[in-house]
């Protein structure tokens, strides 16, 4: 795969060990990894480097920051269709909170709990961005 034919992730979240993780196993599958510490830097960085796919935490520096930026991104006509992943651990903390991808407050295309299954998003990512299948599988 060329590097101009690349695509590109960008991964919003404040947890510096999961970011790098995530960044290196996205990077060994062939995308390029664009990351921001918070929302107000992922959306400035959305906007500039225009990703193919956003993964966005929701608890950073404010509880519910992750939401807000997505609603933002949404409100951005460049951004508008741009696929957005929510990965968070909400699931997990929040007894009997579900999120599910049609709820028009919050317009993402995908709830992911973590702990992440990275396999289960590399496939996610795939079939959402129809990106190189054989590709640095490994």
């Amino acid at each position: 795969m060329s590097l101009e034919s690349k695509k590109k992730i960008l991964v919003v979240d404040d947890d510096a060990d999961f970011v790098e993780s995530v960044s290196l196993f996205l990077e060994h599958n062939n995308f390029t990894v664009l990351k921001a510490r918070d929302g107000s830097q992922g959306l400035k960085l959305a906007r500039m480097e225009q990703p193919d796919l956003i993964l966005m935490d929701v608890m950073m520096n404010e509880r519910t920051e992750g939401f807000f930026t997505v609603q933002e991104m949404r409100r951005t006509p460049e951004l508008a269709a741009t696929p957005i992943f929510i990965l968070s651990a909400l699931y997990e903390t929040q007894a009997g909170f579900r999120v599910k991808p049609q709820s028009s407050w919050l317009a993402h295309d995908e709830f992911i709990a973590k702990p992440v299954d990275m396999r289960a998003l590399l496939e996610k990512i795939r079939a959402r961005l129809g990106a190189g299948q054989a590709a640095g599988e490994g």
